[in-house]
């Protein structure tokens, strides 16, 4: 007899941990972390402060879970890219088409990873799976395998492939270049393979 009201216990719970996540994602986006309050958050989910806490110890442990899980996110989605496409041009094409996906469909949480990278980065994981720059490091060491020329480290190749794509969306939050940012994708995918030494690929 009590073994459906413990179910939808167990899925009013985590329907509320989703809404704190997103409320939070939002906030932490628009006034940064410092500038959000555990009542903000509480209260735009329409919870009480101790039933936000029920689900995180504090506002900086879910800051911390929120990165943590939504940069893991982007790292398997790179790896889901690196096991679906062939070939450099392609997965590079496919990394950065997805990367402005991003931007223009969720830019609270593109600009939550941006934002808050320098208060989290040292917490990653140094796990392809958990980690977005070791994820296309990956990707950037098969080309390097096949015979292209890239920078080294692989660390480096990657974190400036990433430069490509973060300072257009820069841009674009400040309205210096047109949205969507997904109409960029394919000059920003030839200016990475040109900065990486690859020609004739795209």
């Amino acid at each position: 007899m009590s073994a459906a009201p413990a179910a939808r216990r167990g899925r009013d719970g985590a329907e509320t941990r989703a809404r704190i996540e997103a409320e939070a994602l939002r906030l932490f986006a628009e006034k940064g972390v410092d500038g959000t309050s555990v009542r903000d958050i509480a209260q735009a989910v329409g919870v009480s402060e101790g039933a936000l806490y029920r689900h995180f110890a504090s506002k900086d442990a879910l800051a911390r879970e929120l990165f943590l899980s939504r940069y893991a996110g982007l790292a398997e989605t790179i790896l889901k890219v690196r096991e679906t496409h062939a070939g450099l041009a392609a997965r590079l094409g496919e990394i950065v088409r997805l990367a402005c996906v991003l931007f223009d469909e969720e830019p609270a949480l593109f600009s939550y990873l941006l934002i808050n990278q320098h208060d989290h980065l040292l917490h990653v994981s140094v796990a392809p799976e958990a980690n977005a720059v070791e994820a296309l490091a990956l990707v950037l060491g098969d080309a390097a395998g096949e015979g292209a020329q890239l920078p080294h480290p692989a660390e480096l190749a990657a974190a400036l492939t990433f430069g490509l794509v973060i300072q257009p969306a820069v841009f674009a939050v400040y309205g210096r270049l047109e949205r969507p940012l997904a109409a960029h994708a394919p000059a920003i995918t030839r200016a990475a393979l040109r900065m990486l030494g690859v020609t004739g690929e795209a």
